[in-house]
């Protein structure tokens, strides 16, 4: 095989949504303050006997339901995230319990909100390679777990969800070469950190770098696919603030894709926010099988990797 290609996607999402009114009674905010600094209406929380491989065995069930296919037909799976909690059996290990997957290699990736586009990327080589066959690739993430609710910063923005894509061999290449790399000595900037762990960030230098050094980075990506940023048909980057996605789209000169903008009701869900965006898209009808989509991840660690696929 020549490459590897998305076969399908799926998302999960808890029931119980939290509104920025909610959150008014928390701390001291408004949804006038937190829509005008972030962009955030709703987000979903999972509440605690909903564990992070929950999360993702529901997503990856959908994935492999839209794909015809089922646990036997995998032999890879990779489970993207930053809140798992215990460090053994690992997320990708009791995902594939969950789903009843036989004796898969089974790998955790930590690069928290970059995190599925480095797992998609690994993915693809390990097919490339002929070391797979068929992955789960899942970004699942509890971020409302590793919270202070008593920071009005933070707590605003984040929510908890999965979402997963079943990638496969393919004699025609549909996810595009990687470009990622990262800026390691700005790593404080985000962080989960402590016992127990909490989430914080400084949210103007991660702003800064967003803004002003991705969009270059976002169209070298496009580069490497053999596609300008104006033949794009979506660009899905990380789900983190309406503020940060809607210039750094405009920067990288995409001016005919769809924008995802799930940020508005899902919140920042971290590993999940790409995939979980991507599978509303198509859900939703608003690509088609085969277009380009820009997928780009970007935050702790000040990591980033992206990658143009073609839409399920």
């Amino acid at each position: 095989m020549n490459g590897s290609r998305i076969a399908a996607v799926g998302h999960y999402q808890p029931a119980k949504v939290l509104t920025n009114e909610d959150l008014a009674g928390l701390v001291d905010t408004s949804d006038e303050w937190i829509r005008s600094r972030v962009g955030i209406r709703t987000r979903h929380v999972a509440g605690p006997d909903e564990p992070v491989d929950e999360l993702a065995g529901h997503a990856a069930a959908k994935a492999l339901a839209a794909a015809g296919l089922g646990p036997r037909d995998i032999d890879l799976v990779l489970v993207a995230t930053s809140t798992a909690i215990d460090r053994s059996p690992n997320m990708a290990a009791r995902v594939a319990a969950r789903l009843g997957v036989p004796s898969p290699a089974a790998l955790d990736v930590n690069v928290v909100c970059a995190g599925f586009t480095h797992a998609l990327a690994l993915a693809d080589h390990s097919l490339r390679a002929g070391a797979a066959t068929r992955a789960l690739v899942i970004g699942a993430d509890k971020m409302t777990e590793v919270t202070d609710w008593t920071d009005r910063t933070t707590c605003v923005l984040v929510g908890d969800g999965a979402g997963a894509a079943v990638v496969e061999a393919s004699d025609e290449p549909g996810i595009g070469p990687v470009l990622w790399g990262s800026v390691p000595e700005m790593g404080h900037a985000v962080r989960i950190e402590g016992t127990p762990p909490r989430f914080a960030q400084e949210g103007q230098s991660v702003y800064r770098w967003a803004t002003t050094k991705l969009p270059a980075i976002a169209r070298q990506a496009c580069e490497r696919a053999g596609l300008a940023p104006e033949d794009l048909a979506a660009v899905v980057l990380h789900q983190a603030n309406l503020r940060i996605i809607e210039p750094l789209a405009e920067k990288i000169g995409a001016v005919n894709a769809v924008v995802a903008r799930d940020v508005v009701d899902s919140g920042n869900t971290s590993a999940a926010s790409i995939p979980l965006a991507l599978s509303k898209l198509v859900e939703r009808g608003e690509i088609t099988s085969g277009d380009p989509v820009l997928l780009f991840g970007f935050g702790g660690n000040l990591s980033y990797a992206g990658q143009v696929v073609r839409c399920p």
